[in-house]
């Protein structure tokens, strides 16, 4: 594919030092969330997803040392980026000292689909990154956006299915736990409305 012309690499530079924020917060969003559940299967689930985040932190500081960035260095999209993983951190820090176990396990999982939403979109943006920029980042990101990708699917739509799931149990209807995206091992948007709809059916027959 031919790589374009209109390349900005300060955007991408941009990009870069989002991306290594988000991950930084996941780890302290994570380490929350796991405090807040009750459900077994939901606090496993978030420490794989805390170690598989810890890894992609460091996947992306080599990404950092092969393209020569400061993994410190600041701009005001990086301050945003900070200060949304600090407050999440604190919605459930809140929910754990004020509301019942039940809800500040529903606002952990919230929680975390916000900050996998911000994380899902900053690697689809280094997919095309690695598809389209100059050789030298191409190369540097394709690499880790391959090795990425696939757990960032996996958090976003499973965790989504668990606070789904939570809510549903917690206004007094029929909930299936673990979520039916975790059953079926979902990791595309098609794949968890597919499990989704298949949670529907299966309800309805019963």
């Amino acid at each position: 594919m031919a790589r374009t012309s209109n390349f900005d690499q300060a955007q991408v530079h941009e990009l870069l030092l989002q991306a290594l924020e988000t991950e930084r917060g996941g780890i302290q969003v994570y380490t929350a969330a796991i405090k807040a559940a009750q459900n077994e299967d939901l606090k496993k689930e978030f420490q794989e997803y805390l170690e598989e985040t810890r890894t992609h932190e460091e996947i992306l500081t080599r990404v950092f040392q092969q393209l020569g960035m400061d993994t410190e260095e600041q701009s005001p999209g990086r301050m945003v980026v900070a200060h949304q993983g600090q407050s999440l951190v604190a919605a459930i820090e809140m929910a754990i000292e004020n509301a019942e176990p039940a809800a500040a396990e529903i606002v952990a999982a919230e929680c975390v689909v916000l900050a996998e939403t911000k994380d899902h979109s900053n690697w689809e943006l280094i997919g095309q990154v690695a598809l389209k920029a100059k050789a030298e980042y191409a190369e540097a990101l394709k690499q880790a956006y391959q090795a990425v990708e696939k757990d960032e699917d996996h958090h976003l739509y499973h965790t989504k299915g668990w606070a789904r799931e939570l809510w549903i149990q917690s206004l007094g209807f029929p909930a299936v736990l673990p979520p039916p995206e975790e059953v079926k091992q979902v990791e595309t948007a098609i794949g968890a409305a597919r499990a989704e709809q298949a949670r529907d059916e299966m309800l309805e027959r019963h």
